[in-house]
């Protein structure tokens, strides 16, 4: 209880607290990077004046300790020019690509940027510049942090892959459950209405109210179907999908008002299609009525169905308000909407039916400030599918 009333607290402690780990292990490697350096330029230092004793010492006597000093430098990389530019001497470097002068160049520039040169004299004057470059320790250590950031990364994005999936996966148990719940809420007192009516039936009740309720029953059967059918996992079956979208769009245009002008652009020939219809049933009423509201109950409304090669597409164009570009995506996110009263779940349940139970798409196909959507569906037709 303590952990979800503070949730958000404890996520936000977490974050900084691992910012401040971060920041702390990369400001002390920087600190070891530097420390680093700096012995090697001590050592650096130490070398060159080696090599001047070395130079200097024209009788060779007493060298053992100088020789040692020379000798003893295994990891830096190291390049003497003379002062007319010619390479003296070298350590730990290739010396087959040495041969070429660009290569002693470049090597020079990296070094350059790398350290900053020691001169050679001899009897007080320069007679050569060593040249030397991070060893490869300084190297591992420079790019240990690098290293660090994108294990970090990684770990965040596992993290946050786990945390998205089982939250959507708690999502879909939600889902489930509310509309199966609902499905049984309904379920009881539809019982009843079905019973009443058959009583009425007995009864000197006018026939016309009776078919007005029993039309109210048939849909108050069809929303428990489709509740029932998105709690679980709806089964699909071949049906042509022209069908289909005709009978959503003639139920739907009987009850809407007179002021929209429906439209109906169908081939001639059926498209088959694995369907449940009466989630994709909901679909379309789901897009028509967001079509409706956009346009404020006034407008053309038109659905259209089309085929190229193995894609069956399903458009719903209304002349509304229209969509900014920057929600084609966000329209679909559970929450969202425009509408004072909306719970932004209409066109999230359509992107659920479509795109989990059809496995199809939906998108924003077009639209266009003040002129109008075009929200397309797309499926499979039945020759495609396994």
């Amino acid at each position: 209880m303590i952990f979800t009333k503070y949730s958000n607290a404890f996520r936000w402690v977490i974050i900084v607290v691992s910012f401040a780990i971060v920041s702390l292990i990369l400001w002390k490697t920087n600190e070891f990077f530097q420390y680093f350096k700096k012995e090697e330029r001590i050592k650096m230092e130490t070398w060159s004046f080696a090599q001047t004793d070395f130079i200097n010492n024209e009788s060779n006597v007493n060298l053992d300790l100088t020789l040692k000093i020379l000798s003893s430098n295994k990891t830096t990389p190291i390049l003497v020019i003379n002062e007319d530019g010619s390479l003296n001497s070298y350590n730990n470097i290739d010396d087959v690509r040495l041969s070429n002068p660009e290569y002693v160049k470049k090597l020079i520039a990296k070094f350059e940027k790398e350290n900053k040169p020691i001169g050679v004299k001899l009897n007080g004057v320069a007679v050569s510049t060593i040249y030397y470059g991070n060893s490869d320790l300084l190297n591992k250590l420079k790019y240990y942090p690098l290293a660090l950031l994108l294990i970090i990364v990684l770990f965040v994005a596992v993290i946050f892959f786990f945390y998205s999936s089982n939250k959507n996966a708690t999502q879909n148990k939600l889902w489930s459950g509310m509309a199966k719940e609902t499905a049984h809420q309904i379920g009881t007192p539809l019982s009843s209405l079905i019973g009443w009516t058959e009583i009425l039936k007995t009864e000197n009740v006018n026939s016309d109210y009776i078919t007005e309720i029993e039309k109210d029953v048939d849909r108050l059967q069809t929303i428990t179907e489709r509740f029932s059918k998105i709690g679980s996992l709806p089964t699909l079956e071949r049906a042509n999908i022209i069908n289909e979208t005709v009978a959503s769009f003639e139920y739907l245009k009987a009850r809407s008002s007179k002021l929209i002008d429906f439209e109906i652009k169908i081939p001639n020939h059926e498209i088959l299609v694995n369907l449940n219809k009466q989630l994709y049933s909901w679909s379309i009423e789901n897009l028509v009525k967001n079509a409706i509201d956009a346009m404020k109950g006034r407008g053309k409304l038109t659905i259209a169905i089309s085929q190229l090669e193995n894609n069956v597409m399903v458009t719903v164009t209304d002349t509304g308000k229209g969509i900014s570009k920057n929600n084609f995506s966000k329209i679909f996110e559970p929450g969202y909407t425009t509408k004072k009263r909306g719970w932004g779940l209409g066109l999230s349940l359509t992107k659920r039916i479509i795109e989990d139970f059809h496995k199809g798409k939906i998108k924003v196909l077009h639209s266009e400030a003040g002129k109008g959507s075009t929200l397309q569906i797309t499926l499979k037709s039945i020759s495609t599918l396994a």
